[in-house]
């Protein structure tokens, strides 16, 4: 695994996803499943209980894949990644508004575009000349 960039990278993510989607219940107390705000995490990134799933079955997807094969964690990387980059572009729009059910604020959007960036740029950059399942 340690030889291949993105099955480290996707176990890396899926572990810290998943600290962040469990993490994120210890401040959604009495926040509605899809309330437009919600409480802080780290005193920064805003969430709501369905953001928190969202940050775990994200998180699941990229451990369950980085454990399993580079062709898995290359695709999951890269959906991800895109995944992010068409949310943070969203999340620029819906700010303040009655649509935003994650409740996304600037620095969630920052994390998005960050991971996005990583995500993609390993998912699609790194182990082309490795085909085995389990370098």
């Amino acid at each position: 695994m340690t030889k291949s960039p993105n099955r480290m990278l996707a176990t890396i993510f899926g572990a810290v996803y998943l600290l962040i989607g469990l993490l994120g219940f210890a401040v959604t107390g009495g926040v509605g499943f899809i309330a437009t705000k919600g409480g802080l995490l780290l005193g920064l990134f805003e969430v709501n209980p369905l953001h928190n799933v969202a940050h775990l079955v994200i998180g699941a997807a990229l451990l369950i894949a980085g454990l399993s094969s580079i062709r898995a964690s290359r695709t999951v990387n890269s959906v991800v990644g895109a995944v992010y980059l068409l949310l943070g572009i969203v999340g620029l729009f819906i700010l303040d508004s009655p649509v935003n059910i994650l409740a996304i604020n600037g620095w969630d959007n920052v994390l998005h575009f960050a991971s996005a960036i990583i995500l993609l740029g390993v998912g699609l950059g790194a182990d082309k000349g490795l085909r085995t399942a389990t370098a």
